[in-house]
């Protein structure tokens, strides 16, 4: 497996994204273990999860824990970095809901150590901006977090430029992430991801390929994506990921997946090397 770097740790150039394993139409927990692990076993380092990742209201933290669960049944477990977020919340009926106050990201913080195990989570990032709340003040809960030891690194995510400049300057030059939606239907994101090539901070598409019902029909929406997919022998999806990758070395996007053959064609997207005609194809398409 290819590495990239989010701050100082080296990481699988594609990670796993959690979300499809612990919301509505998620599978069985032995299927969802099974993908975890077949993540590991093709080299997958990187984890994204968030405390919001689940879909009943009394289970919060539904997908940190099994995360956790899988990790401590594999070897290869103590190599993982886990990416997990806090400032959504889910009610239970559907619908997302903000808190972005420093009190709950902290106590979010700490529920989610307990759920994964851990003295310090790897990479902390507020999950969205709450209009509610100022946004200095929610990153400065990270800010202190960091401090505490509570956290060893600090991201964002759902970030606009300003904030990600802004946040840059609170956590006195410490930000290492930032989580935004990117994919082929969805591209407004490109100035998030040339301000971070530019700080050198780690750039984490969601929803790479457009979210779960958009995935199946990548090739179809999108015909460039299927012939270059075809000339090569590969799935669309696996297209998508390399095209990503050969924006900038910051790029680690983070498909979800609920399935083990899903998760390992994405892990071999690193292994792709795409023509630079055939990336401006895919720019254009």
């Amino acid at each position: 497996m290819h590495t990239r770097r989010i701050g100082d740790v080296e990481v699988s150039a594609v990670g796993l994204g959690g979300m499809p394993m612990s919301i509505e139409g998620r599978p069985d927990e032995a299927r969802s273990l099974a993908t975890l692990h077949a993540a590991l076993d093709a080299g997958v380092t990187l984890i994204d999860t968030a405390d919001a990742y689940h879909r009943d209201a009394d289970e919060v933290g539904h997908n940190e824990a099994l995360i956790a669960k899988a990790l401590g049944s594999h070897d290869r477990g103590p190599d993982v970095l886990v990416a997990t977020k806090g400032g959504h919340l889910r009610p239970g009926d559907g619908s997302w809901t903000l808190n972005g106050t420093p009190r709950h990201i902290k106590e979010a913080c700490e529920a989610s150590l307990r759920r994964l195990g851990v003295e310090a989570i790897g990479l902390y990032q507020f999950h969205r901006p709450d209009p509610a709340v100022p946004y200095a003040e929610s990153v400065g809960a990270l800010r202190d977090l960091l401090d505490e030891g509570k956290i060893r690194m600090a991201g964002i995510s759902n970030a606009d430029p300003d904030r990600i400049r802004q946040a840059h300057e609170i956590l006195g030059g410490r930000l290492v992430s930032v989580q935004n939606q990117f994919s082929p239907a969805f591209r407004s994101s490109e100035p998030e991801l040339r301000l971070c090539d530019a700080l050198g901070v780690a750039f984490l598409p969601w929803s790479p390929f457009g979210g779960s019902s958009r995935a199946r029909e990548l090739g179809s929406a999108y015909a460039p994506f299927a012939r270059i997919a075809e000339v090569h022998g590969v799935s669309p999806q696996r297209v998508c990921l390399a095209w990503m990758l050969a924006k900038s070395p910051v790029v680690v996007p983070i498909p979800g997946a609920s399935r083990p053959d899903t998760i390992r064609d994405s892990a071999a997207a690193p292994d792709l090397v795409l023509t630079a005609e055939e990336l401006a194809e895919l720019d254009a398409a």
